[in-house]
């Protein structure tokens, strides 16, 4: 049984709704958010808490929870499971697990560095041999020609790679603090920014409007 999404041209795949989508690839990050922030009173609510560490690792463990929450949901609403958030589960539970065992924050503060790195890597190789995984990294809902994703891939690959290198920018340069509200309110704008330039790109090799222009010169 293949558990991964199905390709998004596959007429076997189970949309899910784009806005219910976005909140559980969200959600498991609001909640390490608002966990470090609120972790000293939780730790004083629930003394059971304090077993974990210091706030970010109380934060931690919730993310980890929450991860696994959103997945399951993901597996419950579509019977798959999308390669992004999944591969990214599997990163936040190594380290999770790692800062946790360990008690060091440093696992917590290099994760994203991982996760970005790991999918900019993934994307660029891909097109050394000849492969555009974009599509199936996010999702994409779109058509593109070979020269779409080719150029779309390439730029998201150092995409991923500039926010992991902003990440360790941030976590060795600035307060715990300015990296937890960078983690969240920074990044998602970043990406937001970026993903709405490359409408133009998306829009001059869309199959799609192609095959309307065609049409419309028949």
């Amino acid at each position: 049984m293949n558990i991964l999404e199905r390709d998004p041209s596959d007429p076997r795949r189970k949309p899910m709704n784009p806005g219910l989508k976005f909140l559980l690839e969200l959600g498991p990050g609001l909640v390490f958010f608002f966990t470090t922030i609120r972790g000293e009173w939780l730790a004083e609510k629930f003394p059971i808490l304090t077993h974990l560490g210091e706030p970010i690792l109380i934060a931690t463990a919730f993310f980890m929870v929450a991860t696994a929450l959103s997945l399951s949901a993901s597996w419950a609403l579509t019977r798959s499971l999308p390669l992004m958030p999944l591969v990214s589960a599997i990163v936040v539970f190594v380290f999770g697990a790692l800062a946790l065992y360990l008690q060091d924050k440093t696992f917590a503060f290099m994760k994203p560095t991982i996760i970005n790195s790991l999918f900019g890597v993934t994307l660029l190789g891909g097109l050394l041999f000849g492969r555009s995984l974009l599509g199936y990294v996010f999702d994409s809902a779109f058509q593109l020609d070979a020269e779409g994703w080719r150029k779309l891939t390439f730029r998201w690959g150092l995409f991923f790679l500039f926010l992991a290198v902003l990440n360790e920018v941030v976590w060795r340069n600035f307060s715990e603090a300015t990296w937890l509200y960078f983690k969240v309110w920074g990044t998602i704008p970043i990406t937001l920014l970026f993903t709405f330039s490359q409408m133009p790109l998306i829009m001059r090799h869309s199959l799609e409007e192609k095959g309307k222009e065609e049409k419309a010169g028949n």
